[in-house]
């Protein structure tokens, strides 16, 4: 088995050769005899173990188990407890999806914090079956059938070719020691239940299943590369780009033969679940919103629009301080006062243009009608300004539905006040009451 996980290494992941690796290792087979191969075949690795602290002395003895290899091996060793159950109950996870969300960020964290290049696991063949048939009972999309992928961004399974056999043979040749999680035997877990129940069932019917499993597995893949080269051709039909949003054309959107499964394929990675009342949206009046976790899908007129959620929602207001120069929150924007010469302002020429000259998103404000701190805020109902080129003022509310905003756009504007009175809808109009005339001595700019 060296030799062929060398071959395969060559052949198929030359790009580990010369890098720095980080081994997930729980003291398993798997991860023992990857370990061991790896390092005779003289790659630069580093071990990292999770003690998820859920089999009591039982996780501790691997712990240990893990620390003595790596010394033995002469290997950077790293090692970790999680309060697993604790994580699980606060998150509302699974122990199994918390164990995994914990040890992938870890993982992550110690690649970034030593300059390491690649995490490497011990999946196997017989982990891709498995998982083929957790997420068909579970129901998925292709993605979810094509099985484990071999390298996922900086992820990379190089035994996924090898069987569990192979790693028990050749483990016991080389008089490997390892470790027996006394839970893989339990088929409370559902991967145990399939592992044992199932798989095995599923090779009396067919003693060739790995094979014929491995070419299917292949045929779903070419299919899914079909299907991403329809989705990226679709895209750019029906997406354009609006700042941080994505706005969705209703008319292309329905010109689809299944808007249905084209949502799927192009959300899926926005956490949406509910893909009727995705679809539905289509059909529905301006402002019907449907939301994921992260984000916010809002149908305005004849396009869908997507959102980041306001991770800044629960802050309502900030306060600018005299004299500030820059914030960073809930924007960043720049503040710069400027006196302007008494010649310039009582004979206005070419200097005095350019001093109040504004661009898209930058504001000139008369300094001394200001009183600090000033506040950015949220705006609520019943605000109103005196908006610059009008005359008399108006309610925020009937100049965002003049301005034709949308719902995402409303909920995401703020207001630049002073003492109370709305100086600047940010980046959308200037009160005019704030406004630089002859009279100005000093001005404020600010840039969004």
């Amino acid at each position: 088995m060296l030799f062929a996980v060398k071959q395969h290494i060559n052949q198929n992941l030359p790009f580990l050769k010369g890098k720095k690796l980080l081994v997930a290792i729980s003291g398993g087979i798997d991860s023992i005899v990857l370990t061991h191969i790896l390092h005779q075949l003289k790659f630069d690795i580093s071990l990292a173990h999770c003690n998820f602290m859920l089999r009591g002395k039982e996780s501790n003895k691997d712990e240990i188990f893990v620390k003595d290899l790596g010394e033995q091996l002469n290997l950077p060793t790293y090692t970790i407890q999680f309060n697993t159950k604790g994580y699980a109950t606060e998150n509302n996870l699974s122990t199994q999806m918390a164990a995994r969300s914990l040890r992938y960020n870890w993982f992550q964290e110690l690649i970034k914090e030593h300059s390491l290049d690649y995490l490497i696991t011990a999946h196997q063949k017989d982990d891709v079956i498995e998982t083929f048939l957790i997420n068909l009972t579970r129901g998925t999309g292709l993605d979810g059938l094509t099985g484990i992928p071999e390298v996922n961004k900086n992820v990379v399974r190089p035994l996924l070719p090898f069987i569990r056999n192979e790693i028990l043979v050749h483990a016991t040749r080389n008089k490997l020691q390892w470790r027996e999680d006394s839970t893989n035997s339990s088929i409370k877990y559902v991967r145990n239940k399939i592992r044992h129940k199932v798989v095995p069932f599923l090779k009396e019917l067919n003693p060739s299943l790995l094979e014929t499993f491995s070419n299917t597995l292949q045929n779903l893949k070419g299919s899914q590369q079909i299907v991403n080269d329809r989705i990226s051709e679709v895209k750019e039909k029906v997406i354009t780009s609006s700042g941080n949003d994505l706005h969705f054309s209703v008319a292309e959107l329905k010109k689809l033969s299944n808007p249905k499964i084209y949502f799927y394929e192009i959300l899926k990675e926005y956490g949406f679940t509910e893909w009727d009342d995705v679809t539905n949206l289509l059909d529905a009046q301006s402002g019907k919103q449907v939301f994921s976790k992260t984000h916010c899908l809002l149908k305005n007129r004849e396009v869908l629009i997507l959102s980041e959620k306001n991770t800044i929602e629960e802050v309502r207001s900030f306060e600018v301080l005299e004299n500030t120069s820059k914030i960073k929150e809930p924007f960043k924007i720049k503040f710069k006062k400027v006196d302007i010469p008494f010649d310039t302002k009582n004979h206005p020429n070419k200097v005095f243009s350019e001093l109040i000259s504004d661009k898209p998103n930058t504001i000139s404000i008369d300094y001394d009608k200001l009183q600090f701190p000033l506040t950015i805020r949220k705006w609520q109902k019943g605000d109103y300004f005196y908006p610059i080129g009008l005359n008399g003022k108006k309610k925020i509310s009937k100049f965002f539905k003049d301005e034709k905003l949308s719902l995402i756009e409303k909920e995401n504007s703020w207001l630049l006040c002073s003492n109370g009175d709305i100086v600047w809808v940010i980046g959308k109009r200037l009160d005019n009451r704030f406004k630089v005339s002859k009279t100005t001595s000093t001005i404020l700019k600010i840039k969004l």
